[in-house]
């Protein structure tokens, strides 16, 4: 095993840089999702990391390795694509098998490799079918078994998910969970996907244009986003973000909206007058007692059987909610909401950084 370090990172394509001084440290161990949109430069990382991209300027180094110019092979890495790339005409054995036997390593440890790979992933049953008679899950572990018989020092995933269906995908995030316990082993995982990335990571590390914008476990990234692009790309239904002005005197500080009515806010360094933006997370939101609190124009309900999600406006801005409840307001109805202040996140309107 081996930790990841990265410092001063730069990629360039001729004039234009896509990555942009990049500064990363993974630790021996540590499951690490890299999470962006498409085009922030998360898989031109991951890339760079296995040696399939070469390095404009800056140092990478795996465990106490230098490893810029080190060929793929020399890293000891292994990674898993999109693609499960698996030899249609091969079995699972051989498939799982097939690195070990081009280093022509001897085959009583090929075997051996092979049925700790299968037991790890429970693919026994499955060890003489060939691709075609596997479900999508199954060859997702088949290409995540041929991984684990290198014995690598340092995991990589590109969005290995995404072409499995709902239901797979939550049952793979769980396998994938449960192989990097059992195996210890420093995971890089590249999605685009922020619940994979929520109930997977140890850390998260958002990116944006090339560039970290905040780096934190799970839930310090979603209760303390660093500015209004984390806050809104983490989180499913994402969050409500509402313009006002805030507004100090006596007692709680509050933001006056557009159309005149108040929403308390907790504590914050902004200052009174000052233009902002506030966010609230969907599931935040509470009813009012006795008509106080803010209004909200209800547009569309939605039924899931354990939550109530409302599609409607706040202030004239759209806004989702969701509600543990069985409540049935009617299309059209206007509601009035509260929020506990403590849970209303203060950006500034100008730079959308937290304050």
């Amino acid at each position: 095993m081996a930790g990841l370090r990265i410092k001063e990172l730069v990629k360039s394509y001729g004039p234009m840089n896509v990555l942009h001084g990049v500064d990363l440290d993974v630790r021996d161990g540590e499951f690490l999702v890299l999470i962006g949109p498409s085009g922030c430069g998360k898989s031109t990382l991951l890339r760079m990391i296995a040696g399939l991209d070469d390095i404009s300027s800056g140092e990478l180094w795996i465990g106490d390795r230098l490893s810029n110019g080190l060929a793929p092979q020399q890293r000891n890495i292994s990674m898993v694509f999109q693609s499960y790339a698996l030899f249609p005409h091969m079995t699972t054995r051989k498939n799982i098998g097939f690195g070990p036997k081009i280093r022509r390593e001897a085959s009583g440890a090929i075997d051996a490799k092979v049925n700790k790979a299968a037991e790890t992933l429970n693919l026994h049953a499955y060890l003489d079918r060939l691709p075609r008679q596997l479900s999508g899950g199954q060859r997702q572990r088949v290409a995540m078994g041929r991984t684990i018989v290198r014995e690598p020092d340092l995991f990589l995933f590109d969005e290995p998910l995404s072409n499995l269906d709902a239901k797979l995908r939550v049952q793979m995030r769980t396998e994938l969970k449960a192989l990097h316990q059992q195996l210890k082993t420093t995971m890089v995982y590249v999605t685009h996907d922020q619940i994979e990335a929520m109930t997977m990571a140890d850390r998260i590390v958002v990116m944006n244009g090339g560039r970290i914008e905040q780096s934190g476990t799970p839930l310090e990234l979603y209760d303390r986003p660093v500015n209004k692009f984390v806050a809104g790309f983490l989180g499913s239904p994402a969050m409500n973000f509402i313009p006002g002005t805030l507004e100090r005197g006596d007692g709680q500080p509050r933001m006056r909206t557009q159309e005149g009515f108040t929403i308390p806010v907790g504590d914050t360094a902004a200052k009174s007058g000052q233009e902002i933006e506030i966010g609230i997370r969907p599931e935040h939101y509470r009813l009012a007692d006795n008509d106080e609190g803010f209004p909200y124009q209800v547009a569309v309900v939605e039924p899931t059987g354990s939550e109530t999600h409302l599609f409607g406006t706040i202030a004239g801005i759209d806004a989702r909610c969701v509600f543990r409840d069985r409540i049935a307001p009617e299309p059209g109805s206007q509601m009035m909401l509260t929020i506990d202040p403590a849970k209303v996140h203060v950006f500034d309107r100008k730079t959308g950084d937290r304050i």
